[in-house]
């Protein structure tokens, strides 16, 4: 319901709303879909001003390679072909949904969209970095473009040989089906294309950093590749508790599907789980990658900084759910938080094909939304949208490393409540 309001919102202003009559709209934004009714069909034909919905597509031989979700079916895509002079080029955006860090959880989230095909929506609406219109999406919106569904609850990362643990059966597959969706694609195109991008949300923006050098392996011959990565730079701190309970998690995570295997350079000087946190992933990466992530990141705020476990008295839950609503204190914190994320990426000033935008905005995944990906109305630093900068990144228009001021200094922040 929440995101059918969001898409009311943006759809009763495009073309006629100012900055000045939004920044009141209270927007909630998640890992969940808009399911929208279009008349468009998928051959990428501009028919409708509605995002196109795609057909899932599940992946052949998906039993003999083992690359299976969680409760054993085959994962599964959405596939737009490209049209004009984006025939040639190639994007591929990874799902999000968090993880499941213990066989019940892992149990649990069979029964959904995140752990099974039988699950999953037979279409999905593409907008925002996944538009097919130019003016929702003026760089990319020609191009081939995939949405890859999460299926396996470690960011495409774990490869477990067995299915039974403690008595029940479950498939910690990632890594094989990273794998599986990819050697499809190759053979549907994408060994021939001219430029690809790489990218994902949230779980799938960490997936995009622990895959974009693969990424780039394969695709030797390619002109351009690059990965952007939409918040998922998870940090590594304590929760206002004290307790480092986003590091506990994923220990939990990376034991259970044997993540460790995945950095073999990495947990040979550390432990397994530091190697699962971006700040450590990106040491190694040679593949260009552009880091959008605001640093007030609410996903992280709620689930991170604030858990609900560290906050048994709920003193936090009205910051949590509205950054307005924080008082002197607490923004103290938040900005702490933010110079970690800031320490955490500083490096990347002296990578000169590498960007960032880190926005001030209280939201989490950015680019598969239309309202924060490209409109007249919503966030923009240095006069530039996300949509816009990311291109100008793409393309070596102009180096693209941007840091937005400290909260609440930005006026294009739609909503703080997000």
């Amino acid at each position: 319901m929440e995101h059918q309001q969001l898409h009311q919102l943006w759809t009763q202003r495009r073309g006629r709303a100012t900055t000045s009559t939004l920044l009141g709209l209270v927007l909630l934004f998640s890992s969940a879909m808009i399911v929208l009714v279009s008349s468009q069909t998928q051959d990428g034909a501009l028919n409708s001003s509605d995002p196109i919905l795609v057909n899932l597509t599940l992946v052949k031989n998906a039993k003999e390679t083992g690359a299976l979700c969680l409760d054993g079916t085959p994962p599964g895509y959405h596939f737009l072909k490209g049209f004009d002079s984006g025939t040639d080029n190639w994007l591929i955006h990874i799902e999000g949904g968090a993880w499941c860090s213990d066989v019940q959880s892992c149990n649990e989230r069979k029964d959904t969209a995140l752990g099974s095909s039988k699950l999953m929506e037979h279409q999905v609406p593409f907008t925002g970095i996944l538009s097919n219109l130019p003016s929702d999406n003026p760089d990319f919106f020609n191009w081939n473009k995939v949405k890859v569904r999460y299926c396996d609850g470690a960011s495409f990362s774990g490869d477990v040989k067995g299915a039974k643990k403690n008595g029940t059966t479950l498939y910690y597959r990632g890594e094989r089906i990273w794998k599986a969706v990819m050697e499809e694609l190759l053979h549907k195109g994408l060994a021939t294309a001219k430029k690809a991008l790489l990218t994902g949300c949230s779980a799938g923006g960490l997936a995009t950093y622990i895959h974009c050098d693969d990424f780039k392996a394969l695709l030797p011959n390619v002109e351009t590749v690059k990965c952007m990565a939409d918040g998922g730079f998870f940090l590594d701190v304590k929760d206002i508790s004290g307790k480092r309970y986003i590091h506990d998690f994923f220990s939990d995570v990376v034991h259970l599907q044997d993540v460790g295997k995945r950095f073999p350079n990495c947990i040979s000087k550390m432990d397994a789980t530091k190697c699962f946190f971006p700040e450590e992933i990106i040491k190694s990466i040679n593949t260009p990658v552009f880091i959008l992530n605001s640093a007030y990141d609410s996903w992280q705020i709620r689930n991170v900084l604030a858990p609900p476990s560290s906050d048994p008295s709920n003193l936090w839950t009205n910051c949590t759910s509205n950054i307005n609503k924080c008082n002197s204190n607490q923004m103290k914190v938040l900005e702490g938080f933010r110079a970690t994320l800031l320490d955490n990426i500083s490096d990347v000033k002296q990578k000169k094909d590498w960007g960032t935008f880190i926005a001030s905005c209280f939201v989490h995944c950015q680019s598969i939304y239309q309202i924060t990906w490209h409109t007249p109305y919503y966030q923009r630093i240095n006069n530039k949208t996300i949509a816009e900068s990311v291109g100008d990144w793409y393309f070596d228009r102009r180096e693209v490393k941007v840091v937005d001021c400290s909260y609440p200094c930005n006026p294009t922040c739609v909503s703080d409540g997000s």
